[in-house]
C-alpha cells in the first residue's frame, strides 16, 4: 500500500468512541492526510471528518478502517469493494472474527501500517443475481422459511443440472469467511479463509439427504425455489432483500479477491476462531 492520503471511517451505530477516532485523527493529521465518515455516523464527533456518502468514501479512501465487531467490517468490507481498498478491523466490545486488533493496540498498528509491516488478507465474496437484482455477501446468503409458514423446499443446481432438494428451515451458501457465522450455527464446518470455494448448509433439514456441500469456486451454483415451498426471505450478510416467488432461480457466484482485510501478524484465523467461540475440545480429555 502507497501514501495514506485519506483515511475512511465505517463506525458502529451504538458504540460512540470519540478517543478512538481522536487517535485516528491525530494520526491522520500528522501525516496529512485527510479523514473521511459516512455523513449519518459522524456528526456526533468533534474531530475534522469530512462527511460523504458510502460509494464516495470507498472510492477516495486509501485505507477504511472499521470501528466495531463483525457487522460493522461486513458494511466497510461493502464500501471498500468496489475500489479494492484494504480494510482495517478494530474490535469495539464484543469479539469478531474479521477484526484484527482490539482498542489499546491500534497505536501500535497504525505505526505498522506507516512502516509497510503489515499484509493484505483476500477474501472472496458471492454475487447473487435474481429477478429482484444483484448484491454481493462477505458471510453468507440465506433462503429462509417466514415465520408461519411451511418449510423453504429448495433444489441446488449445480453446473446446470439438478443435484439435490432440500426440505429446511432455511439454505445457507456462504463464504469460507462466512463459515463460522450462519452456517456455523446450523451444524457446518469451519472452513479456513485461505480456502477458495463455497459451502451450501441446509438449517434444520427435514430431507432424506441433510449434509452440507462444499463446492469449487469455479462450479456455477444455482437455487431454484419448489412450488410446494413457503414463503422465502432472502438474506445478504443479514440484510433483508427480498422475497422470492416459486419457480424463482437464484444464481451464486463467487468473486475472488473481493475483499483486502489488513493483517499485522498478531494472531491467526485459528486464533481468532478459538478466542470467539470460547473453543476449549472435550472436557474429558486432559
Amino acid at each position: 500500500m502507497g501514501m495514506i492520503n485519506a483515511v475512511g471511517l465505517v463506525l458502529h451505530p451504538r458504540r460512540h468512541c470519540p478517543e478512538v477516532i481522536g487517535t485516528i485523527a491525530r494520526w491522520a493529521d500528522a501525516r496529512g492526510s485527510e479523514v473521511l465518515g459516512l455523513s449519518d455516523e459522524v456528526t456526533a464527533y468533534q474531530h475534522p471528518i469530512l462527511a460523504l456518502d458510502g460509494a464516495e468514501l470507498g472510492k477516495r479512501a486509501d485505507l477504511v478502517v472499521s470501528l466495531g465487531g463483525d457487522g460493522t467490517m461486513l458494511r466497510a468490507l461493502r464500501l471498500a469493494c468496489e475500489h479494492r481498498k484494504p480494510v482495517l478491523g478494530v474490535n469495539l466490545g464484543r469479539l469478531g472474527f474479521l477484526p484484527e486488533i482490539d482498542t489499546p493496540d491500534l497505536d501500535e498498528a497504525l505505526c505498522a501500517i506507516d512502516e509497510n509491516r503489515f499484509t493484505v488478507e483476500l477474501r472472496s465474496g458471492l454475487d447473487i443475481t435474481s429477478g429482484d437484482g444483484a448484491a454481493v455477501a462477505f458471510n453468507d446468503i440465506a433462503l429462509l422459511r417466514s415465520p408461519g409458514h411451511p418449510m423453504a423446499a429448495v433444489e441446488v443446481h449445480i453446473e446446470g443440472q439438478p443435484f439435490v432438494r432440500y426440505s429446511a428451515d432455511a439454505v445457507v451458501v456462504a463464504t469460507p469467511t462466512g463459515s463460522t457465522a450462519y452456517s456455523f450455527a446450523a451444524g457446518g464446518p469451519i472452513v479456513s479463509p485461505r480456502v477458495d470455494g463455497l459451502l451450501v448448509t441446509p438449517v434444520a433439514p427435514h430431507s432424506a439427504f441433510n449434509r452440507a456441500l462444499f463446492l469449487s469456486q469455479c462450479e456455477k451454483l444455482a437455487l431454484r425455489i419448489l412450488p410446494p415451498s413457503g414463503q422465502l426471505g432472502v438474506e445478504v450478510d443479514g440484510r433483508l432483500v427480498s422475497h422470492p416467488e416459486p419457480g424463482a432461480f437464484i444464481d451464486i457466484a463467487v468473486q475472488p479477491a473481493a475483499a483486502r482485510v489488513v493483517r499485522l501478524g498478531r494472531t491467526t484465523f485459528y486464533q481468532r476462531a478459538q478466542r470467539k467461540l470460547q473453543l476449549t475440545g472435550s472436557p474429558v480429555i486432559s
